[in-house]
């Protein structure tokens, strides 16, 4: 199984978005900046961090990015199998996951994005982590201060996120240190997030769920209200209206995906790597990946090659594009794949080949899952077999890694 999380808004840098230009899933960006009338190419090229802190200008390309990224995945016929997302990034989940089509997740996110930065500018308001308290010393200390100060963000054992007016957090800050918190680090936000001051904003925000049309998603999504898996569309629209004003139960949603699943690969999808981190903070004996750029779909792909069962749930092709001079192979149906006799006899079951030194012709049969054959549909070198020898696979699943070089072809 892969898990897929999604990042929130602060995860975004400067220029984050320039590795991205000359790949084919950049048509995801120019497409959402069309629909949203916003120039989101020059927002994650060439906006200062200045700009990227405005709610408005980063949610909307923060949820572009997370889906260049999504979509360059799915170009190597992976998809997961569960997913989440923190904050907005919960919002790349539903439209990655299918219960909101790309259009109106658009239109949700320049909308949520509108409606917070004027709700932050009516009610200011920041946000600091705390790092070296629980989480109920945490609400302890919110409540002790007598203040407008909340709980924001549970994201890890021993790192909670508080938000609140200015005074608020102050008040809050001096009695977690009595609580024994070791470090406070302010966060660069426009607003307090998650808490009763973005109350107008939820207003805003329900009008614009209510005329969006909820599908069951493909998969399920554990939600950032209450960490539970949810699959009915019909939950979602009051989900996310309160998650507005609610904490984001990260580190309970990190262990909500592992207990569906224990052996399942984390990957963050998007900019940044601190879900990533987190995932290694929540859940040490987890493996998780980031991939923020290009690169690391390479990345990706390798450390899947010798990672055992992996479920796809999405491409369904004979082959697909893996980056730049590589492709796979996929499973044409599901059932038990069973390699040539050629390929098991190189002993090289499940593991990367060390040279990729065997030809692969366009055509030539891989094996077979369920009496089906696997053909390739490139010319290339086999880097390796990403399946075992009798794993029951699904329909989409990789199967075989191929390099093709600058002169293979689709």
């Amino acid at each position: 199984m892969l898990a897929f999380t999604f990042p929130g808004q602060g995860s975004l840098r400067p220029g984050v978005g320039r590795p991205w230009i000359d790949h084919p899933s950049w048509e995801v960006v120019q497409e959402a900046s069309r629909l949203s009338g916003r120039n989101i190419p020059n927002l994650l090229c060439d906006a200062t961090q200045e700009d990227l802190t405005l709610t408005r200008n980063v949610q909307l390309a923060t949820f572009a990015l997370s889906l260049v990224v999504l979509d360059a995945i799915e170009r190597l016929g992976l998809g997961p199998s569960i997913c989440a997302g923190h904050s907005l990034g919960e919002y790349t989940a539903v439209v990655g996951a299918g219960a909101v089509s790309f259009e109106d997740g658009v239109r949700l996110v320049a909308e949520r994005g509108e409606a917070m930065q004027d709700a932050a500018d009516a009610r200011p308001g920041t946000m600091v982590a705390l790092i070296g308290i629980s989480d109920d010393d945490a609400e302890i200390a919110c409540q002790r201060a007598e203040a407008e100060a909340w709980v924001a963000n549970y994201n890890a054992p021993g790192q909670v996120v508080v938000a609140g007016t200015q005074d608020g957090v102050e008040a809050t800050v001096a009695m977690a240190r009595e609580l024994g918190a070791r470090k406070v680090v302010p966060l660069t936000v426009a607003g307090a997030f998650h808490t009763p001051l973005l109350l107008p904003a939820r207003q805003r925000l329900r009008k614009a769920l209510a005329g969006t049309r909820f599908a069951d998603p493909e998969v399920p999504i554990v939600a950032n209200v209450d960490a539970r898996a949810h699959a009915a569309g019909h939950e979602w629209p009051p989900l996310l209206s309160a998650q507005l004003c609610s904490p984001v139960r990260w580190h309970q949603s990190l262990r909500t995906m592992a207990s569906l699943d224990p052996e399942a690969i984390f990957v963050e999808v998007g900019a940044g790597g601190v879900l990533t981190g987190l995932v290694r903070r929540v859940l040490p004996s987890a493996r998780a990946i980031g991939v923020a750029t290009p690169d690391d779909l390479d990345k990706l792909v390798e450390a899947l090659a010798g990672a055992g069962p992996v479920q796809a749930n999405a491409a369904i092709h004979q082959g697909e594009h893996l980056y730049v001079s590589e492709r796979v192979v996929v499973s044409p149906a599901a059932g038990v794949f069973e390699p040539t006799a050629a390929l098991a006899a190189l002993g090289l079951d499940a593991a990367p080949f060390a040279s990729g030194d065997r030809p692969v012709a366009v055509g030539e049969l891989i094996g077979e899952v369920g009496g089906e054959a696997v053909r390739s549909a490139f010319a290339g070198s086999l880097v390796g077999l990403l399946a075992h020898t009798g794993e029951r696979v699904t329909r989409g699943q990789p199967l075989a890694w191929l390099r093709t070089g600058t002169g293979g072809g689709a």
